[in-house]
């Protein structure tokens, strides 16, 4: 387990920040032993929180060419048939994962290929599951083609809480399955639109790894 370069300058300020504010607090209350340990107690729960927030684990990625790795940890919300109306303006089908403050943010790569379609959208930040939140939140849009002409696109989501999407891709990028795409800060939502003919062999409620659960095979 390593921490994700994303938090290296928030968990250092962070750090900054609640050492001054317990030398604060040992000025000001000097003869408070209570409120001194209270206060050391609550910074140091709220630093482990934070420091989880950006981890980052290491594992080995299995690649088959016929899987599609889930790209991101958290709970599939979102098994659909869909109209996909950006990109491939066709029906798909969709599976949506909500990424809580508790999972690892780090989004992965679900297949391999090229980077065929990359687009930023900035909006705004309703709560990942509400049913406005694919088309109205700060989002990327990200097409990649594998090498068997197999196109699949996947959107990272912004949500209430995350207000920071991070995305390592531009459009003509080469990348394998499992590789790092992207990263999103204190959860949100990433969704993803397969072929028709794709098999989901996951349902609603199931809990994934990203880069690790398969969530579709690919004929």
């Amino acid at each position: 387990m390593t921490i994700h370069r994303e938090g290296h300058i928030v968990l250092f300020v962070l750090l900054l920040v609640l050492f001054a504010l317990n030398i604060g607090i040992y000025f000001y209350f000097p003869g408070s032993v209570l409120i001194q340990n209270s206060v050391i107690f609550v910074s140091v729960i709220f630093y482990i929180l934070i420091l989880q927030f950006f981890r980052n684990p290491v594992f080995a990625i299995t690649q088959n060419t016929k899987h599609v790795l889930a790209p991101a940890d958290g709970k599939v919300v979102v098994i659909e048939e869909t109209e996909e109306t950006e990109y491939f303006k066709e029906r798909k089908k969709q599976v949506s994962i909500f990424m809580s403050p508790v999972n690892v943010h780090v989004n992965r790569m679900p297949v391999s290929g090229s980077i065929s379609f990359f687009k930023y959208h900035p909006g705004k930040y309703l709560v990942a599951w509400h049913p406005k939140s694919s088309t109205e939140n700060e989002r990327t849009t990200i097409a990649v083609k594998m090498n068997n002409g197999v196109e699949i696109l996947f959107r990272q989501i912004a949500g209430a809480l995350a207000r920071r999407i991070k995305w390592y891709v531009k459009e003509g990028d080469k990348l394998d399955q499992g590789q790092e795409f992207g990263f999103i800060k204190f959860g949100s939502r990433v969704d993803i639109f397969l072929p028709l003919n794709a098999k989901i062999v996951v349902k609603v409620g199931d809990v994934t790894k990203g880069g690790r659960t398969i969530i579709a095979e690919l004929d």
